[in-house]
């Protein structure tokens, strides 16, 4: 093409970027304006948790430590007869859930269950049992289930991984199309491979506001309805979605002619101006605008994300095409450019990623006894690998063998790709999973509340023993997966022992109230540090035991 000619088309691709930015607006403006907060979790209840109250109470209020949204049909009281006791639609007030109970359903224990939706767009389930007069067998809800469909879950993380991929795929060769791509060689390989890019980016982000529906109403694949979507889009996290896929319609017209030639500076600037606009879409939908340091997180969120980007869509376009196509004098040219740039997104990324992880791990201890912190780990074992190998390719490149010689170029940049795809997998379940200053709000317990996590290589168990005094005492213990989701228990069987008194280990008589829920009573005739031990079987194979030391008083 003339330049006479490719004015039109210019002007064309800036008319269609300027539809994609409308759309965004538009959507922009239609966006509710929702309170930035964090993970929520259940602080109190009215009743309490294993409360025996005189009479029965005319509603039940739940209390989060922070503003929580509501899922259709997914709060449920049912009275000891198995019936349901709530009366009409519960009322959402900030942090304060109100459940209308009928005052009549009579005596014994009852049983709520409940699924919310918190501030970065999780969902939060629980149950409990309270009893009016005297506790009796607690009932079951066969009608509600709480925990999110799995498949569901995989979807998730999946569409994310996806998101991710879409994103290097098409930042990579975008980039190096319009700085480093020798004038002489085909530009239809680096092309194509960027309209995938595009492609798998608007899919996942597509894909993601589909499974939002039926993962946080707790659903199957295909349990989308009107309303659920209307739910969805209504939110932050669907307007997050729905802006970069205005973002990405308007990129794609720029990104033709990019794609056909060089391009101006001014369709450069608005490319980059895009790119840098959509990548903050990302921490707008997740934890980052949900923390307690919302502007900080979604700051250092979008540049380590961009950072992610350039640096591994680059190396894509360097192992796919530059280090096979390139001669011996473009990559003289090219490699010590493309290093520069490999040093500065990989000193952003520690730089984002550390900070980010101050925020969301909040203390040392997180670390190791959250999931989110060990996959925090996980993904800083990984990362130190890729850099050990970066670091090998940048040596082969100063000594300026790397352009005569790019074979063993090729072969580390294959390896650190190999490796950050393990690392996108870890970043998609850690975005899925509630940070580890959510699972250090404990609630507000009186001092004679006694509760724990214990874990083991198979489950994690939550212990309840209230008042942990001397006398008679309730325990509640909740099983769950290593990613936090109810984990299913064939049988319980609990022990507690004094050796400094002589007593020996007493069976603790437990019922299971769920099937990650159990109950149990039994009387500490003496204080000191009892030794809990606690074996939970989840198939006819898998079982494992867990202890605790509970200081009574």
């Amino acid at each position: 093409m003339t330049a006479a000619t490719l004015r039109p088309h210019r002007r064309l691709a800036r008319l269609g970027a300027l539809a994609g930015l409308l759309v965004t607006v538009v959507a922009l403006l239609l966006a509710p304006a929702t309170p930035v907060s964090a993970h929520a979790v259940l602080v109190s209840s009215s009743p309490a948790a294993s409360a025996v109250v005189p009479s029965a109470p005319s509603e039940v209020v739940l209390t989060f430590s922070e503003p929580v949204r509501k899922v259709a049909g997914k709060i449920r009281v049912i009275a000891p007869d198995g019936a349901r006791a709530d009366r009409g639609e519960p009322s959402f007030s900030d942090t304060v859930v109100t459940i209308p109970v009928d005052p009549s359903a009579g005596r014994g224990t009852y049983l709520i269950s409940y699924r919310v939706i918190s501030a970065d767009n999780h969902p939060i389930s629980g149950a409990f049992t309270w009893s009016v007069g005297a506790p009796s067998t607690p009932p079951t809800d066969s009608g509600s289930d709480t925990r999110a469909d799995p498949v569901v879950e995989t979807g998730v993380k999946v569409a994310k991984y996806l998101g991710y991929a879409g994103l290097l795929l098409l930042v990579g060769p975008a980039l190096v199309l319009g700085a480093l791509w020798p004038r002489r060689l085909d530009r239809r390989g680096p092309a194509r491979l960027a309209w995938v890019g595009l492609g798998v980016l608007a899919f996942a982000t597509l894909a993601e506001l589909w499974l939002q529906v039926p993962y946080t109403a707790g659903g199957g694949l295909f349990d989308v309805t009107g309303a659920g979507f209307g739910d969805v889009l209504g939110g932050t996290y669907g307007t997050a979605h729905l802006v970069r896929l205005g973002l990405l319609a308007a990129a794609a017209f720029l990104l033709r002619p990019l794609f056909a030639g060089p391009v101006g500076r001014t369709d450069a600037i608005i490319l980059a101006v895009l790119g840098g606009a959509a990548l903050f879409t990302w921490p707008l939908a997740g934890h980052p605008a949900a923390s307690p340091a919302p502007a900080v997180s979604v700051v250092v969120d979008a540049v380590h994300l961009g950072s992610m980007a350039v640096w591994l869509g680059g190396l894509v376009m360097l192992g796919g095409f530059l280090l096979r196509l390139a001669d011996e004098r473009e990559l003289g040219a090219i490699l010590p450019v493309w290093s520069r740039w490999a040093a500065l997104s990989v000193a952003a990324l520690l730089l984002a990623g550390t900070v980010q992880a101050l925020i969301e791990v909040a203390t040392p201890s997180a670390l190791v006894d959250t999931t989110y912190g060990r996959l925090v780990l996980a993904k800083i074992v990984l990362f130190a690998l890729v850099i050990g190998v970066a670091a090998y390719s940048r040596a082969l490149v100063r000594r300026r063998t790397a352009a005569a010689h790019p074979a063993p170029v090729r072969r580390a940049v294959w390896v650190e790709l190999a490796i950050t795809a393990v690392v996108l997998g870890v970043t998609a379940t850690l975005v899925q999973t509630p940070p580890a200053r959510s699972a250090a709000e404990v609630a507000g317990t009186p001092d004679t509340f006694f509760t724990t996590t214990l874990s083991s290589p198979i489950y994690s168990l939550q212990v309840e023993l209230d008042p942990a005094g001397r006398g008679n005492n309730s325990m509640h213990l909740y099983a769950y997966t290593s990613d936090n989701r109810p984990q299913p228990v064939a049988e319980w069987k609990a022990t507690a022992a004094l050796p400094s008194a002589g007593i020996e280990p007493i069976d603790i008589p437990l019922l299971p109230l769920t099937d990650n829920h159990a109950s149990g009573e039994i009387n500490l005739p003496a204080s000191g540090e009892w030794q809990f031990r606690f074996t939970v079987r989840i198939s006819d194979i898998d079982q494992a035991t867990v202890s605790a030391t509970v200081p009574i008083r």
